[in-house]
């Protein structure tokens, strides 16, 4: 054992481009696309596509603010570091903390949904045992070291980025020469009680569950202070997201839209009692009757929401080591072992994730929502604090007479149009019974951050005194 002593240490940089474009590009398509969309559909009918298309508007105007500031200063711990420097102490300890347990949550959440993917296969295995078994394989990947972590990684995104472009061609065959059948027209996008079945109002209501789709994206600000040429691939990985957010977003679901009418969908996935019971793209397929192409996708599904879950660990571990490194959690957790592996910090998150399997014992079929909202709730604080980070950041910059090198989109008009989509997000959040106790925790939350915050202080007074 004694070749993996632990002890303080630097993290290795040994994740290379490659890994870095895929590790963003993997980040974004996960349960929110796969699973996630069937909540979206019963309300929002055809007009999800736009709505995809207005969050993904707001998340690329955050990538970008996101980005001028980390390729100016490439750190661990990304948001974290820039609240701490250009807002205050309680910002940096409550973006860091909040950032933690943002991914814990989406941990869960993902490894919900893989219990939901193997149960198209296996209907008698519960969630709960699903989710152990896998929560062990990922978290063994994680502890190997950080080129196995990429690699991984690089491959789980690759199995996802090329199933959804197959799974477009495929679509578009189908559409094209006539093999999907009758059902199949561009005309299933409006004929069923039109583009916005439920109003505007229909699509309003779902913005929120849209957005837990697009949490992840900043998985590229995690990976920066790990990235060997931080000024070159950050600002290609940041600007691909907007092509991403065409490609697999906007050109998978209407693609999907048009194989099959959406209400008729929506019934047999409303079937099981669950609104997450299934996944769309792989229940279109089924109904289509091409079984292979919908065993395949509940594969590619499965390895997504692993993919998600699996940088989910790797990140979260990575927050904890840079919250150390600020001394905004115990130093222990910055110490790796000689692969440069943080052991501990990987070891923690691991703890509270397993929460998870317990959520899943005792409420299978209301898991996911609660999850879903949790995550969303955590986000909208998050991408709160990356937009006022932002102006503070460029305020003092703008004082030193500097310009970024990479500079976000229409500051600072962005950063407020990115504040009032948050605030949009929860006066929609607050509306939906169920999902509105997600929004009454955050005062909460915000509180317990404090109180931890303060007495952090205090501990630090007393040793000063000394």
């Amino acid at each position: 054992m004694e070749g993996h002593h632990l002890h303080q240490g630097p993290l290795k940089r040994g994740l290379k481009n490659r890994h870095i474009q895929l590790i963003a590009l993997g980040g974004a398509i996960g349960t929110g696309l796969f699973l996630g969309s069937a909540g979206v559909l019963k309300s929002a009918g055809p007009s999800m596509i736009l709505g995809y298309a207005i969050a993904g508007f707001f998340a690329f105007l955050i990538m970008r603010q996101l980005g001028e500031m980390i390729v100016e200063e490439p750190v661990a711990g990304s948001f974290s570091h820039f609240a701490h420097k250009y807002w205050g102490g309680y910002a940096g300890f409550l973006a860091g903390w909040n950032y933690w347990v943002l991914y814990v949550l989406v941990g869960m959440a993902e490894l919900t949904a893989v219990g939901k993917y193997i149960q198209f296969w296996w209907p008698e295995v519960p969630t709960w045992a699903t989710a152990a078994v896998f929560f062990v394989l990922i978290n063994l990947i994680n502890l190997a070291n950080v080129k196995v972590f990429g690699e991984a990684e690089f491959w789980f995104a690759l199995i996802k980025v090329v199933a959804i472009v197959g799974m477009i061609i495929l679509g578009l065959y189908l559409l094209i020469s006539g093999e999907g059948g009758e059902q199949a027209a561009v005309s299933n996008l409006w004929s069923h009680g039109g583009f916005f079945p439920n109003g505007l109002e229909g699509l309003v209501m779902v913005l929120a569950i849209i957005m837990f789709s697009f949490g992840g994206l900043e998985l590229v600000g995690i990976t920066a202070a790990e990235a060997t040429e931080p000024k070159k691939v950050i600002p290609k990985a940041i600007n691909q997201v907007i092509y991403r957010i065409l490609i697999f977003y906007i050109g998978a679901l209407s693609v999907l839209l048009m194989l099959y009418p959406w209400d008729r969908l929506l019934e047999t996935l409303g079937a099981a009692g669950d609104p997450y019971s299934g996944s769309p793209f792989v229940q279109i397929f089924s109904l289509i009757g091409s079984d292979t192409a919908a065993h395949i996708l509940n594969f590619v599904v499965l390895t997504a929401a692993l993919s998600v879950y699996n940088s989910g660990v790797y990140c979260n571990s990575r927050m904890l080591y840079g919250l150390a490194e600020q001394g905004d959690a115990p130093k222990a957790l910055m110490k790796v072992d000689d692969r440069g592996v943080p052991v501990l910090a990987i070891g923690v998150s691991a703890l509270i994730t397993f929460l998870c399997v317990v959520v899943n014992y005792l409420a299978p079929q209301k898991a996911l929502e609660l999850l879903m909202a949790l995550v969303v709730a955590a986000l909208v604080i998050n991408w709160a604090m990356i937009s006022l980070s932002h102006l503070m950041f460029r305020k003092s910059l703008d004082a030193r007479g500097q310009q970024p090198f990479f500079k976000a989109l229409w500051y600072p008009v962005g950063n407020y149009l990115c504040l009032a989509f948050v605030a949009l997000i929860l006066g929609v959040m607050l509306m939906i019974p169920g999902i509105n106790i997600s929004v009454y925790a955050i005062p909460f939350w915000l509180a317990l951050i404090a109180v931890f915050y303060v007495l952090r202080k205090r501990r630090r007074g007393e040793v000063a005194e000394l």
